[in-house]
């Protein structure tokens, strides 16, 4: 019996426990929340399917949430969890999708603070992409302008930002390996335009580029050798000057001048903010070949350039061996220390260097071509008007027989129009008119008698006075004119 009762008791103990189990509220870690709600089962049910590599069923799991829970209170975390499994599942194709996921994100909640996770994770996308300097860079500078959105559009959030700058830096060294590849191949085509314009961006966006030295020093040489091209270039002297003169000797020694100052100041740069590198006695050794003056660092650029220098991982045989095979960059050569640049300068365009060398070789094109422009004040008033010369003044004193056009005076006595009607001395007979024959005035008076194939005469005596006047008023084309009508006439009637 009291076996019986004991196992009763535990009996008891045990249901209890277990309903005791059973009403225990899960906590969420995500959300902090605790709850019981369906929208709550549905999100743990996709944490959990995601934990074990289950991402369609997680993906799934979540889409149901939040179309059947619009106002549930892990709306916000399913859809960033809906990025993360497309994130975590890897592949082209997913990083894209989780790519455009995280946007929604940022555009539906800017202001949780998921949305600065979302945006590192955009960046962190670009930067799994990126392939080695000397290849396709779409991937480097999308993922340098992600990582520049994040710190610049969420500074108060010090733990992502610190990772985002980390990341900036690396991006950067595989950028300015590029420029700084570009640059020398220029430079050894003899295109020192594009060499300079690749080198000089390079230095002033990338500071930190661990061969910055060397970007410098190949720029100094630059400028060095267009001084020697400006050095042998003849004078341009008259009108048959050889191709390729300078135009004057004060401008090319002017030129071959600031050639000589843009040499100095990269190798002075290179003394002043990159002591601690190798380039720094071979920029000494060249400022003294130019005669120009040697600067002395800082102390404290000198101990912030050991501090970079430093902070690179020196690469050994097998991370190289391991550098060829790799898909991806080198980062190792990347500073550790110091502010990536967070804005572009603006970019030097190999044209605008062409120009001016132009303009510095030639000179402006003013004094090329002898023209001068006459400033007038802004007070100055223009002359007034004279008045028209006439007809009737005397000329000028010095120019007796001037010539001035002038309007006509309508009260000026022109010669008469010539009178239609005016009767003129008839012109010369002409031999060739046909003129009928008469025996005596009678016959004259009487016209010839009607024949079929008889030639038709000329008009009749008191006619050929009105004719001959007639005459008279045309012109000397219209007369020719006519004469070539009659034996054209004639010429045919014939024929015929």
């Amino acid at each position: 019996m009291s076996r019986r009762l004991s196992f009763l008791i535990a009996l008891c103990m045990l249901l209890m426990i277990t309903a005791a189990c059973s009403n225990k509220k899960s906590t969420n870690p995500l959300a902090n929340i605790g709850s019981k709600q369906p929208d709550k089962v549905l999100f743990d049910k996709a944490m959990d399917a995601m934990k074990h590599n289950r991402f369609d069923v997680a993906r799934m799991t979540l889409q149901t949430l939040i179309n059947t829970y619009p106002d549930s209170e892990f709306i916000a975390r399913a859809k960033l969890a809906v990025g993360d499994s497309w994130y975590a599942e890897g592949g082209t194709a997913s990083l894209a999708q989780a790519e455009q996921e995280y946007r929604d994100f940022e555009t539906f909640f800017p202001n949780m603070p998921e949305a600065a996770e979302a945006q590192l994770k955009i960046a962190n996308i670009q930067y799994q992409q990126m392939e080695k300097s000397d290849r396709d860079y779409t991937h480097a500078k999308r993922a340098e302008d992600e990582y520049r959105n994040l710190i610049m559009q969420y500074p108060d959030n010090p733990k992502l930002v610190k990772e985002g700058k980390a990341r900036l830096l690396e991006v950067q060294e595989v950028l300015g390996d590029r420029e700084f590849n570009i640059g020398k191949f220029y430079y050894y085509r003899l295109s020192y335009q594009a060499s300079e314009a690749r080198l000089k961006s390079l230095v002033d966006k990338y500071p930190l580029y661990s061969r910055a030295d060397e970007a410098l020093f190949l720029l100094g040489q630059n400028y060095e050798a267009q001084l020697a091209i400006v050095r042998a270039k003849p004078v341009c002297t008259g009108f048959n000057t050889p191709a390729g003169c300078v135009g004057s000797e004060t401008q090319k020694s002017k030129y071959m001048e600031d050639l000589t100052k843009n040499s100095a100041a990269a190798y002075s740069q290179i003394i002043t903010r990159y002591p601690a590198m190798e380039r720094e006695p071979d920029a000494r050794k060249r400022l003294e070949a130019l005669h120009q003056p040697i600067p002395h660092p800082t102390k404290a650029a000198l101990a912030q350039n050991k501090a970079e220098e430093q902070s690179r991982h020196d690469a050994n045989t097998l991370d190289r061996l391991a550098g060829v095979v790799k898909k991806g960059p080198d980062f190792s050569q990347a500073a550790k220390v110091g502010d990536p640049t967070l804005t572009d300068p603006t970019p030097v365009a190999p044209s605008q260097l062409a120009q001016e060398e132009m303009r510095k070789v030639l000179g402006p094109p003013a004094n090329e071509h002898g023209l001068a422009a006459e400033i007038v004040g802004k007070d100055a008033q223009p002359a007034a008007n004279e008045a028209a010369p006439r007809s009737d003044a005397p000329p000028a004193s010095g120019q007796p027989f001037a010539r001035v056009n002038t309007p006509a005076d309508p009260n000026e006595l022109k010669p008469a129009a010539p009178d239609p009607n005016e009767l003129k001395p008839a012109g010369p007979a002409d031999p060739n008119e046909l003129k009928p024959t008469a025996n005596n005035q009678n016959d004259a008076a009487l016209p010839p008698p009607v024949q079929l194939n008889e030639i038709q005469q000329g008009p009749a005596a008191g006619d050929a006075a009105a004719s001959s006047s007639s005459a008279d008023l045309a012109s000397d084309k219209d007369v020719s004119s006519s004469k070539k009508k009659k034996k054209k006439g004639l010429k045919k009637i014939i024929s015929f």
